[in-house]
């Protein structure tokens, strides 16, 4: 099976654990059968490959995205980068060319694109087989999974089919609705259409080249700034005759707010949490190294971490995004490919930030124009390359770097550092990337 997994998003309905940079399909909420704890990304990725072993998977995302998906689920997953963000039909043209020009895939075979942050349980892999199967037959071009709709959703378009059967012909796409028409749908057998759909390679393929001037994957990815932004739905589905839907009543929830995300929560408090007898129907996340006392609270979400303290009621916290939107302040957390930072304190022209690398792993060599960098060794073995001479460094050790020296640092074990920043307009922008020389 090949899959296409949609990630997406800038998280803002999920400050303050998620930000620009770590969308809600990252953050570690989900307890995992060892006891400890998972990601919506690492879940459903654990799931499919529980499901079929042997399937293909490919996560298509924004490069911003890259260094977090590596550093939940390995240097080996394969990753379609967009460019910049253009909506879903460009990003899933651009994968489906990755999976035929890069990795050799035949255009006869068939692919499953699903959204990487939907909460269900495995009948919903197993019905994915099930989806690429009836693709597979060639009945018809596009064959979409309709979800049964649990309750009239305005967040939802929806699908009309022609018939109660569990595969059938759609009639019909209905835009995102109001609660009243979202119930004359459902009355009329409508499902929610949640993104999911199956294709042969060489469909997709065609419509691309039809829509879009490009020759391969490499020209598609050259000229992907210059593509206009729309959807798989208004480009491609809404515009198909030969189209299928197969019906789905499983478990499948969208954790988009805080108030489903909470619904989904295996443990009500997550780390150094006390809520006393009075409270009731009350989560809270707790991102921080210090204590949150919670007393006399109900239907209240709790959540701190580097990037701010939400406090608000279950129902209130869905209209977050417009507040969240008005604050202007850096990423202060971030997961790399090589680990994570925490930005511990912010002066003027000075930062001060906790740097974790993971065993094996480093940093790109890079320069900085504007800046000095102080590094402090608090945990761990490695070695920093300085204008290439190689240092070992251990617990203790203090190295300076001026600004436009060459520098990086690989960790032998887990490698913790205290970095401090000092110079004027400190900015992510000034920094220029070389080639380390072996």
């Amino acid at each position: 099976m090949n899959i296409i997994l949609l990630s997406g998003g800038s998280g803002k309905r999920l400050w303050p654990l998620s930000n620009d940079v770590r969308s809600k399909q990252f953050i570690k909420i989900f307890k995992a059968e060892d006891g400890s704890y998972e990601s919506m990304l690492q879940r459903v990725y654990r799931q499919i490959k529980q499901a079929d072993s042997d399937a293909s998977v490919t996560i298509a995302t924004s490069k911003t995205q890259v260094s977090a998906i590596r550093n939940q689920l390995g240097d080996e997953v394969e990753i379609s980068v967009e460019p910049c963000r253009k909506d879903t039909f460009p990003a899933i043209a651009l994968a489906s060319a990755y999976l035929h020009d890069v990795k050799g895939i035949s255009d006869d075979e068939t692919v499953v694109v699903s959204p990487v942050d939907p909460y269900v349980e495995d009948d919903y892999f197993e019905a994915l087989k099930l989806l690429a199967k009836q693709a597979s037959k060639g009945e018809a071009k596009l064959v979409l999974m309709g979800i049964e709709p649990t309750y009239p959703s305005e967040k939802y378009g929806y699908i009309i089919p022609d018939s109660s059967g569990d595969i059938c012909e759609v009639k019909t796409f209905k835009e995102k609705p109001d609660v009243e028409a979202a119930k004359k749908y459902i009355s009329c057998g409508a499902l929610w259409n949640g993104g999911v759909f199956a294709y042969k390679l060489k469909y997709v393929l065609d419509k691309a080249h039809e829509l879009m001037d490009f020759t391969d994957y490499e020209d598609l990815f050259n000229k992907y700034d210059m593509l206009t932004k729309i959807s798989f739905d208004y480009a491609v589905a809404e515009q198909e005759n030969e189209i299928q839907v197969m019906r789905f009543s499983g478990q499948w929830r969208d954790l988009g707010t805080w108030n489903t995300l909470t619904e989904a929560m295996d443990d009500p408090e997550l780390d150094n949490v006390i809520v006393n007898e009075t409270c009731e129907n009350v989560n809270v996340v707790n991102d921080l190294n210090i204590p949150i006392v919670c007393m006399g609270l109900k239907d209240v979400i709790v959540s701190a971490s580097p990037e701010g303290i939400l406090v608000s009621d279950k129902e209130q916290s869905s209209y977050i995004k417009p507040y969240v939107d008005a604050i202007d302040q850096q990423i202060m957390f971030a997961e790399k490919s090589w680990g994570s930072f925490r930005v511990l304190d912010v002066e003027e022209n000075c930062m001060t930030i906790k740097v974790t690398l993971n065993p094996g792993h480093s940093m790109n060599y890079h320069s900085h124009r504007m800046r000095d960098e102080i590094w402090n060794v608090i945990n761990g073995e490695g070695i920093v390359t300085i204008d290439g001479v190689e240092t070992s460094v251990t617990v203790g050790d203090v190295i300076k770097m001026c600004a436009g020296c060459r520098h990086t640092v690989a960790a032998i074990t887990e490698l913790k550092l205290i970095e401090v920043q000092i110079g004027e307009g400190i900015s992510v922008y000034d920094k220029q990337k070389f080639e380390l020389q072996s």
